[in-house]
């Protein structure tokens, strides 16, 4: 690995976070355990779960004598309110086997339910209470961060949003930007929808990588968090061997072309 081994991004906390983690959004939760060690091996330093996953038990058990790694978990939207935060919080801890969690995100708004200005109040007070490190949301529209800034004067270290190259969330990304919010991106690779985007596999033959190498690149490169699932071995190597080349301007601005309004593979946090 060059790059340093491996890149890091400084949140605005003063935390550092892995620029590159694995993702284990369905992930089965009897196969976790076994994906996630095979990644520690392969040299991965984050690892991102959240409670609906229903496989935190298994990041716990994969990464046991491993706390250095870098451990994501999110807040479900059942559990939203000031309380019902902390208690789910603690139980996300007990199966994650940590005394501190490194990161832990509001996995959606849910604006009509109107809870999560309290749920971001009861992180705020967990991080407070030194049982978090950094506390950010996810799938998080501009006007939902603006409320929970204006209301709490806590700017979330992050931002979990799907981003690829077919949605690439420019104009929100400006708004983190101003607001110094890491972009971090789920879905990264479009759901393998972009893999065999002819732009993707020309450039994926000048550079001698796999469609998955380059996209995971042009992340890093766009100064994005990147998660790519897989629990797929091979793919788990695959995904973590890109630090040996970067994309030119060339290469950035024909990806840059493939953005679309209509990109969206997921759900929109304004109506989800």
């Amino acid at each position: 690995m060059s790059d340093e081994q491996q890149l890091h991004l400084t949140l605005h906390d003063g935390k550092r976070i892995p620029q590159l983690g694995l993702g284990v959004w369905q992930t089965p939760a009897d196969e976790t355990a076994d994906i996630v060690r095979h990644a520690v091996k392969a040299g991965y330093q984050s690892i991102d779960t959240a409670m609906i996953y229903r496989n935190e038990e298994g990041v716990g058990a994969g990464l046991e004598g491993h706390p250095d790694i870098y451990v994501t978990t999110k807040l479900w939207n059942d559990d939203q309110g000031y309380d019902a935060t902390k208690r789910a919080f603690e139980a996300s801890l007990r199966k994650l086997k940590r005394d501190v969690l490194d990161l832990y995100l509001m996995h959606w708004p849910q604006p009509k339910r109107g809870l999560y200005v309290e749920s971001w109040k009861a992180m705020i007070d967990l991080q407070r209470e030194g049982r978090i490190r950094s506390i950010g949301v996810s799938n998080f529209t501009a006007d939902h961060l603006t409320r929970i800034i204006d209301e709490t004067g806590v700017v979330p270290v992050v931002n979990q949003v799907e981003l690829h190259p077919r949605f690439q969330q420019r104009e929100l990304c400006a708004f983190h930007e101003k607001h110094d919010i890491r972009t971090e991106s789920w879905s990264p690779l479009g759901q393998g929808q972009v893999l065999n985007d002819p732009i993707i596999t020309s450039i994926a033959g000048k550079h001698g990588k796999t469609a998955a190498q380059v996209v995971i690149r042009w992340h890093l490169d766009s100064g994005l968090i990147v998660i790519p699932k897989s629990a797929t071995p091979k793919r788990i190597d695959e995904n973590i061997d890109v630090f040996d080349f970067r994309l030119d301007d060339e290469d950035m601005g024909k990806i840059a072309a493939m953005d679309t309004s209509g990109g969206r593979i997921g759900p929109d946090p304004a109506t989800f």
